[in-house]
């Protein structure tokens, strides 16, 4: 038998829940979130309120913050970085926590970045929160239309650019401390310039040894890439051969967690003599070595799978072949005739 519209108890279920179709013809059948049946009534009257502001007045009802996080997360579910939304998510919590999405403005914004530069934070670090608000909020407008605008949120300046790698000398050092698993996660990331997760998580199944190319399926922007083996790479893999039948890289025949910054990684570090330096500092030497041997930004981007240069220009500076013909213009003892020489006047 159908169920009347309205407010109804379930018997699994201490709570209040609604069966109704609203003014704009959707059916809403949810729990009311209480016990109390005044307060079901309510909620439900709501609904339908906002319902029908908006199919006769164009009047959008409220959402709020909260509303938006959770199906915000849901979508941001399958990203490798989740557990780094989710986190930013909590810290924004205690400023956002009890607002509805327009009620969000500038000094709202504000109120943020003066709250966490009070804390000690650096610029960069309030710069991931911004765009935290940002990317929610523009989803919120853009796709599913439950505001018409939000504030302009500005990035904070002062971000340095992290800019740590080694030098051959210090890599060779940094090797020839590390255990030997930890030496040839290191001596592949050098070659290929992969990250740690995307060599931990490489399968033999996806290894091609005589074509000198691995395939890599889960990747940090989530798009599948080749990767080209160089001599160093091969190297390393056909050392690993016969370790573990599925993963190219294990320890004791178990395949190795993406965290590789372990115990055994920081020991290495100090006798090495290195200092602040992480493993994703590899793919950073890797792509400065390349720049400095004349590799082209647009091949590094292809090497690297960035989806843009802006990643890439990071390490154009490291290159200067290009510029050494235009620096060799002015050197003393050159032909001479390139430095024109001007007259000087004098006005009467």
């Amino acid at each position: 038998m159908a169920r009347n519209e309205g407010i109804y108890r379930r018997p699994d279920s201490s709570l209040w829940w609604i069966n109704a179709t609203l003014p704009n013809g959707k059916r809403v059948r949810q729990s009311a979130g209480t016990d109390v049946k005044e307060d079901a009534e309510a909620y439900l009257a709501k609904l339908k309120l906002d319902a029908y502001r908006e199919t006769h007045f164009g009047i959008k009802p409220q959402r709020s913050w909260q509303e938006a996080v959770v199906r915000y997360l849901e979508l941001k579910r399958t990203l490798r970085s989740f557990s780094d939304v989710q986190r930013i998510c909590r810290f924004l919590d205690p400023y956002l926590g009890s607002m509805m999405l327009n009620q969000i403005n500038g000094d709202v914004v504000w109120t943020v970045v003066q709250g966490e530069l009070k804390k000690g934070n650096k610029p960069a670090t309030v710069n991931r929160y911004l765009s935290t608000m940002r990317s929610l909020l523009r989803m919120a407008r853009d796709e599913w239309q439950w505001i018409d605008n939000f504030p302009k949120i500005r990035l904070l300046g002062g971000e340095v650019e992290r800019d740590r790698w080694l030098t051959h000398e210090e890599a060779d050092r940094l090797i020839r401390f590390c255990a030997p698993h930890l030496a040839a996660l290191v001596r592949f990331a050098l070659a290929t310039g992969c990250r740690a997760a995307e060599i931990t998580g490489l399968e033999w199944s996806r290894v091609d040894l005589n074509r000198h190319t691995a395939w890599l399926n889960k990747t940090k922007n989530g798009t599948p890439r080749g990767v080209p083996l160089n001599e160093d790479a091969i190297e390393v893999l056909r050392e690993q051969i016969g370790q573990n039948l599925q993963f190219c890289f294990a320890y004791k025949g178990q395949p190795l967690r993406a965290d590789v910054t372990n115990t055994a990684w920081h020991n290495a570090l100090a006798k090495a003599g290195i200092e602040d330096f992480r493993f994703h500092d590899l793919r950073h030497t890797w792509a400065s070595w390349h720049r400095q041997a004349g590799t082209s930004c647009d091949e590094l981007k292809d090497l690297g799978g960035w989806k843009s240069r802006t990643m890439v220009d990071r390490y154009a500076k490291f290159a200067t072949e290009n510029l050494l013909s235009a620096a060799s213009r002015i050197e003393r003892g050159g032909s001479g005739p390139n430095v024109v020489e001007f007259s000087r006047f004098r006005h009467v």
